[in-house]
């Protein structure tokens, strides 16, 4: 009784043994069929090609009016687009619903937009698809004076009466700042009256620090370059809305911002204790036609830019999916799920996106093509008959020569060309099954060098001969 450890190794072998007829099988296969196959991968490539072109080099997109924080922040994204050999082409617009209504327009050439929540009105919006939330748009209100406290902003005849009279900036018309502003305001009971005013950001943010109005808002990051300016004026206090809870149920799309006493500034202990701002986001909008290539190129970008640590978002929270606009794009949903292909960390982007491609194309192709070619019923046994068929071919217009034209000075050379002949039969690659044929095609070809090594050559015979040998047969033969 074999050991255990010869058991094992005999497995061991055989396994590999196996492997290997599997492997010469393959390879054989590839060699047999590689005309086949390669016109079909061919069509292949053509139908994929078509119906699934590669990712466009050069892609369009909006970020909003020139010097906004969403017009540097696409300026990043279009440093990362170059660094992959994508060309991102930023377009200034005049602001949200510019860039709805030209993403959903299917003869504009815009594929991508940073869009505010809450600024248009998304129902009936088609052929508009979201990335995620990329960043967080807090509601700031900068008032000139002593410092308020929350309660006298949530009533119509508590304090903020007085700023009812008194000069507001609330944004122009069509920007985040204008929507989000008077969103909150008439929730609150309050209708802008005619001393409110509609001032652009740089304009707004002069006239405070100069006294000529009392009160701003602004709806923008914490590090725009108009919020730092306000939250460094120690004249400027900050206002917030207190019930911050009731607001985000009332309008869905706000977020509740935590800042801690003296979060802005330590030395002016400013703010003088804990409070609650309330922001919206800012959604990555797309053509919904957009080459799922480069949404993944977007959503990568989101991950290394907005996806860092910063002063209200923790590290990783951004690209978010959680109350998108409109409906996620299935680009999205993926990368939610298995985050970016593994290639593209080692490889340029159009290397690892083309190798991708091909990946995802040849493997089902192959797993196809190989079992389907295999049970072709006779396909391998008629190209290997062929193959064996075509030198018993050969061999046969060899000895018709020899009939025509022999001449036994040439012997030696007829013997070379059946020991080529021979040669090419050796080498010729057969299954199991074939292996007879292949057998007996060795033994005509030596049949035949037999003949020519004969003292008397049957290919020497003439017609004299025939008729004399035939005649001697005859007479042997006894009568009928």
């Amino acid at each position: 009784m074999a050991s255990f450890k010869d058991n094992t190794k005999e497995t061991f072998l055989g396994l590999i043994e196996s492997a290997q007829e599997w492997w010469a099988d393959f390879t054989q296969f590839l060699q047999e069929t590689w005309p086949l196959l390669i016109l079909l991968l061919a069509i292949l490539m053509g139908i994929w090609w078509y119906a699934d072109p590669p990712p466009p080099r050069h892609v369009l997109m909006a970020t909003g009016s020139p010097g906004s924080s969403n017009e540097l922040l696409g300026k990043r994204y279009a440093e990362f687009f170059a660094k992959k050999g994508i060309t991102l082409e930023l377009v200034a617009t005049n602001g949200a619903q510019e860039n709805i209504d030209r993403l959903a327009d299917r003869k504009d050439d815009l594929q991508a937009a940073f869009v505010q929540a809450g600024v248009v009105h998304t129902s009936g919006v088609t052929g508009v698809e979201s990335l995620g939330v990329i960043a967080y748009d807090p509601v700031w209100f900068f008032y000139r004076g002593s410092e308020l406290k929350e309660k006298d902003f949530q009533g119509f005849d508590s304090k903020f009466q007085y700023f009812l009279s008194k000069k507001i900036s609330i944004g122009i018309e069509g920007s985040g700042t204008y929507a989000q502003a008077t969103k909150i305001l008439k929730l609150s009971g309050y209708e802008p009256g005619p001393s409110f005013l509609k001032l652009p950001p740089d304009q707004a943010i002069q006239a405070i620090q100069k006294g000529e109005i009392d009160g701003v808002f602004i709806v923008d990051t914490y590090y725009s370059q108009n919020v730092q300016a306000l939250l460094n004026d120690p004249n400027l206090q900050i206002g917030t809305f207190g019930r911050a809870e009731a607001y985000v149920k009332l309008i869905p799309y706000l977020r509740i911002l935590n800042v801690p006493e003296g979060a802005f500034d330590l030395k002016r202990n400013f703010p003088s204790s804990d409070m609650k701002l309330l922001a919206t986001t800012t959604n990555l909008l797309i053509d919904d036609r957009m080459h799922p290539a480069i949404q993944f190129l977007f959503l990568e970008a989101a991950k290394e830019i907005n996806g860092k640590a910063s002063f209200f978002a923790a590290r990783g929270e951004f690209p978010s999916f959680k109350n998108t606009m409109l409906p996620e794009s299935s680009v999205a949903i993926h990368y939610e799920k298995n985050s970016y292909p593994f290639l593209v960390a080692y490889l340029p982007f159009w290397l690892a996106e083309l190798v991708n491609r091909l990946v995802f194309i040849l493997l089902p192709f192959l797993v196809i093509s190989y079992p389907l070619l295999q049970a072709l019923p006779g396909y391998r046994t008629r190209r290997m008959q062929n193959k064996i068929n075509r030198l018993y071919s050969d061999l046969k217009g060899f000895e018709q020569e020899l009939l025509t034209n022999f001449d036994l000075s040439l012997r030696d050379e007829y013997l070379k060309r059946l020991d080529v002949l021979e040669y090419q039969a050796l080498t010729i690659q057969v299954s199991r099954r074939l292996a007879s044929d292949c057998y007996a095609l060795r033994t005509s070809i030596d049949y035949v060098r037999n003949c020519l090594n004969r003292g008397v050559q049957p290919y020497q015979i003439n017609e004299t001969s025939v008729a004399l040998a035939t005649q001697v047969i005859n007479k042997m033969e006894p009568p009928v």
